[in-house]
């Protein structure tokens, strides 16, 4: 028996040796395609941080983001999580047909409307906006009971509500919670698929003045079957199918004549509407757009002269070429890339009628929204 123990022991020993070996020498990643982000990079310990504690946390974060075999063994701990459990990995509800946020700030998105206020107040152009349920807020009665999320359909109704009367409230929720059995959300993401976002489309270019693209005008690509999105990147879960990407082509409609993009830093440069170099990366949904900037500039043949300003969040990015088919110019304006105020890149007096969309998890970033305000 001691024997026994001994070996048992010894090859104990062995295997966190050799584990380790791999975890600190092995090939290290900056950046992990499957989950979309950045990794911990190695702490550099200083006295103070020794002293206060923050570089051993900093050396676990890196332990935790680099340990040998790491994806393979995420990936079987929310499998066996999934089997053994309530089907809820890093606050997310599994199933075999989608992945459903469970996490709920809590917070009202009712003070963001101040922001809209005083854009209107300030502004003489026409001023709409969308408020977009997330894929939890069209699904979320499929979670069990005792799992309370706050109805982002009362979210959105309190939040219109608290709008000035001259901001053209377009309604969202509605139209997706009519057609929630169709594929207008991801499996594995939050955000709308192109036919959700479609679907939205119609009713807002209709309040903006304009009649709709028909839906048997486009071309329908499928450019991928394998998009798997924020969702997955939070459980590695492979039980929902992976998602489809499409990209709609109106061959008989207007060209995209240009498209120039102002980045970070304050220089320019060409842009794309659709980026297919993107498919190839750990982030497939910023094909829609391109990589992501502070600001955005498309130009088309379209004869009408008509101007929009568009002030979205990442469920505009594949929203945005629906518009172009109504406008010789949209100026497309990404809060969260902003380094200053939207003031600084546009001159919003330029614009006749200004499109605000955003989710309702971005309505809670005040400090985003706060850079709207002139």
């Amino acid at each position: 028996m001691k024997i026994v123990s001994r070996i048992t022991a010894v090859l104990t020993l062995a295997f966190i040796a050799v584990f380790a070996v791999m975890t600190f020498f092995g090939d290290k990643k900056d950046f992990s395609a499957e989950e979309n982000r950045c990794l911990a990079a190695v702490p550099e310990p200083d006295k103070d941080g020794l002293y206060d504690g923050s570089t051993s946390v900093q050396l676990g974060s890196y332990v935790t983001d680099h340990f040998a075999c790491r994806n393979s063994w995420l990936a079987a701990g929310s499998l066996i999580q999934t089997q053994l459990s309530e089907s809820i990995v890093n606050g997310v509800y599994v199933t075999d047909e989608r992945l459903i946020d469970t996490r709920n700030s809590g917070e009202s998105i009712v003070p963001a409307a101040d922001v809209f206020n005083s854009f209107a107040e300030d502004n003489d152009g026409m001023v709409y906006i969308v408020a977009v349920p997330t894929s939890a807020g069209v699904y979320g009665d499929v979670l069990p009971h005792h799992i309370v999320r706050r109805s982002e359909s009362q979210q959105i109704s309190e939040f219109y509500d608290a709008l000035n009367s001259d901001i053209r409230r377009i309604d969202a929720y509605n139209i997706l919670k009519m057609l929630k059995d169709n594929y207008i959300y991801y499996r594995s993401d939050t955000k709308w698929t192109v036919y959700g976002a479609y679907c939205v489309y119609k009713t807002v270019i209709q309040k903006l003045g304009m009649l709709p693209t028909a839906y048997d005008k486009f071309t329908i690509e499928h450019v991928t079957n394998s998009f798997r999105g924020d969702l997955y990147n939070r459980t590695l879960s492979e039980k929902p199918k992976a998602d489809i990407m499409d990209i709609y082509d109106n061959r008989d409609g207007t060209e995209v004549v240009s498209c120039t993009v102002i980045h970070s830093d304050g220089s320019t440069g060409e842009g794309v509407v659709y980026d297919r170099s993107r498919l190839g990366t750990g982030d497939m949904y910023s094909m829609y757009l391109g990589e992501s900037v502070p600001v955005m500039n498309i130009r088309t043949t379209n004869n009408s002269n008509n101007k929009l300003l568009v002030v979205k969040d990442s469920f505009g990015d594949c929203f945005v070429p629906f518009l172009l088919q109504h406008y010789s110019e949209i100026t497309v304006v990404s809060p969260e890339d902003l380094e200053g105020k939207l003031s600084d890149y546009v001159n919003v007096g330029d614009y006749p009628q200004t499109l605000f969309l955003f989710g309702t998890d971005s309505l809670e970033n005040r400090e985003m929204l706060s850079r709207i305000k002139a």
